[in-house]
């Protein structure tokens, strides 16, 4: 049981480093910084939201990250951090959606 939890924390390891290689890091930041995500968000230090680093180590482990990221971002969000709401970015376009919340996942702890 033991080997296969392992195993598992490994392998979800190597995908989160196979996805940050195939993140355009560069694109990505400055989508965060048009869309205003450093309004509320920063990379290592809580803010009015969770830092990034924060979210990604919550995250880690969850094979549905990216979605369920890309559907925070979009929809808005209340309760996963405290009391206060994130708000919707419902204009941004999926592969927009993805990006960030790729990007996201991708930060260090």
């Amino acid at each position: 049981m033991r080997t296969a939890f392992i195993l598992s924390f490994l392998m979800a390891g190597v995908a989160g480093q196979a996805a940050a290689a195939d993140i355009d890091m560069n694109a990505a930041a400055d989508l965060a910084k048009a869309t205003g995500c450093y309004s509320c968000h920063s990379a290592k230090e809580k803010i009015v939201g969770p830092a990034f680093s924060a979210i990604a180590e919550k995250y880690a482990s969850d094979k549905d990250a990216v979605s369920t990221l890309s559907q925070s971002i979009q929809m808005g969000s209340t309760g996963k951090w405290g009391r206060v709401a994130m708000p919707a970015h419902a204009s941004l376009k999926a592969p927009d959606l993805k990006l960030l919340a790729s990007w996201v996942l991708a930060s260090k702890p």
